[in-house]
């Protein structure tokens, strides 16, 4: 007669109604949030979390960083492609590994405030970037901590300002105009 047993739908409503209120959390790996633009894995950690997410990632057999770079999001209001609890900040890095071993590949994306330009060097773990971040400091203005070698790679030492910052005047070079050559 176990049909016939008196179903209690408040607790059924209650839990509907649980599951309807409840937020679902962003997905996380190694404490990094997670996102998933066009089926690529985008993962997100802090400034603090940068360097052990990639230590954790190597070991993983994340063995070659193919990229790094950085996007200065100056007068870019609104950014909604930011996982939720990631707080959007002027600068961004952005760093590709691959694993050949799982032919995975993973994109870092870590916020970098305007009043603190500073972030740990990957050179450490691997010793290819060190190019890469002299550029993005020599063009960016982002310091990296732990850098062997942090002068400047594309521009003269006495340069002043970081050119592919939004707020770097562009500055003018007068055009010299020649008149035509003469017909022959």
């Amino acid at each position: 007669m176990a049909d016939d047993a008196p179903v209690d739908e408040t607790d059924d409503a209650r839990e509907t109604e649980h599951e309807e209120t409840e937020t679902p959390q962003p997905e996380q790996l190694h404490g990094a949030a997670v996102t998933r633009p066009r089926g690529e894995t985008v993962l997100h950690p802090s400034r603090e979390q940068y360097l052990d997410l990639v230590r954790t990632l190597v070991d993983e057999g994340y063995l070659q960083c193919v990229d790094l770079t950085a996007a200065d999001y100056l007068g870019h209001p609104g950014r909604a492609d930011l996982p939720e609890g990631t707080e959007p900040e002027r600068f961004e890095i952005v760093v590709g590994l691959i694993n050949h071993f799982e032919r995975q590949r993973v994109r870092i994306r870590v916020q970098v405030p305007a009043d603190d330009p500073t972030i740990d060097s990957l050179f450490e773990l691997h010793p290819g970037t060190e190019a890469l971040e002299r550029e993005v400091s020599d063009m960016f203005g982002i310091t990296f901590d732990g850098h062997p070698d942090p002068s400047r790679i594309l521009m003269p030492e006495t340069w002043e300002g970081h050119p592919l910052r939004r707020d770097y005047d562009q500055g003018r070079i007068p055009v010299q105009f020649k008149g035509a050559p003469a017909q022959r």
